[in-house]
């Protein structure tokens, strides 16, 4: 394990009023980690952000929270991204959390497989479930051990939720709460990440800023798509993204490789009706948040999926109006936010 840096930054006053207004109070100032935590594979390491309250010294699992990405952009570029001043990571930590976001392998500043710079057809799909998923031990253990603590929230987004819900499922000793935002579930058709892919997967594709523009837009009607992204906000968020990715920087236009294991998982699992883990052996608390006009994950999917969590105490299901899969970078974010921090807060100790 690496540590990397250690910074006190002030937590900005948000510039959208679609924030939460607690958000808008005095600006908190959080210190900021960064590691490489060393995965179960030889010379693979995962990377890992933290941001908390400067000074926090006190740690509990309901308030350490771990974030994980979906299936084709890093975390940290997402979560961590200050958009009108403000990241998500930014708001939690303000108001007094321990927060982590983590990049799987093969994703944003984690060790890429050396598999990713041969040609894609040269290796089969890479980064399966199962890699991602033991990727996520390693980082719950790895918190959990610094903080001494016994357990700690998991949140995963889009393919994260898949993943987190079969760590929360495997693992249910060192999980405190799990929040789904945009859940995958069994489907007939292949998602709009997965769509126009060949019938032979091959270890990687190629994703054009282009192409995750039109994907994000899908399902938008059309006398709303002019103010759903504020002005910049999805330049800012591809031009550290793809930044994150030298090989595909060369390319023309700019792309970056996004591993398809994830692909070849939906194929296997969710579109051939064999759920990836059983929602019954969770037994944490659970949120399933979901925007109506998500195509990637529509609401049905979280529909489905909650009267199966059986064994989840106070679990709910919350339909964002006006927002799509990527509704953490809209102009409703402040819907998400406040849903999400609602249940973390309820018995946040």
């Amino acid at each position: 394990m690496h540590r990397r840096a250690l910074l006190a930054t002030p937590l900005a006053t948000p510039m959208i009023a679609a924030v939460p207004a607690q958000a808008q109070s005095q600006p908190a100032q959080l210190a900021t980690e960064e590691f490489m935590v060393p995965s179960k594979d030889p010379g693979i390491e995962i990377f890992v952000r933290n941001k908390r309250p400067e000074g926090m010294a006190a740690f509990t699992p309901g308030r350490t929270l771990l974030f994980v990405h979906g299936a084709t952009y890093p975390a940290h570029t997402a979560f961590d991204l200050p958009l009108g001043g403000l990241s998500w990571m930014d708001y939690i930590a303000g108001r007094g959390f321990d927060v982590w976001c983590m990049d799987i392998r093969g994703y944003g500043r984690s060790t890429r497989p050396p598999e990713m710079a041969q040609p894609p057809e040269a290796n089969p799909p890479l980064v399966r479930g199962d890699a991602a998923v033991a990727d996520i031990g390693a980082v719950n253990a790895f918190i959990r051990q610094r903080r001494n603590l016994p357990r700690i929230v998991h949140m995963g987004w889009s393919w994260g939720t898949g993943l987190t819900g079969r760590f929360a499922a495997d693992n249910p000793a060192v999980v405190e709460r799990v929040v789904l935002y945009a859940p995958q579930w069994l489907r007939e058709g292949p998602s709009l990440a997965a769509a126009g892919q060949p019938a032979e997967l091959g270890a990687y594709r190629w994703v054009t800023q282009a192409a995750a523009k039109q994907r994000w837009l899908t399902g938008v009607p059309a006398e709303k798509v002019a103010a759903l992204i504020p002005p910049g906000w999805f330049e800012h968020w591809a031009g550290v993204t793809w930044a994150t990715d030298p090989e595909g920087q060369r390319r023309n236009p700019p792309a970056l490789r996004a591993p398809n294991g994830v692909t070849q998982d939906s194929r296997d699992y969710w579109q051939s009706g064999r759920p990836y883990y059983d929602p019954a052996k969770i037994t944490a608390p659970v949120l399933l948040v979901v925007a109506e006009w998500d195509r990637d994950t529509p609401p049905a999917l979280a529909s489905t999926l909650f009267p199966l969590l059986v064994n989840s105490p106070g679990k709910r299901l919350v339909m964002l109006a006006e927002g799509t899969h990527t509704i953490l970078m809209e102009r409703n974010r402040g819907a998400l936010f406040q849903a999400v921090q609602v249940f973390l807060e309820e018995a946040a100790a």
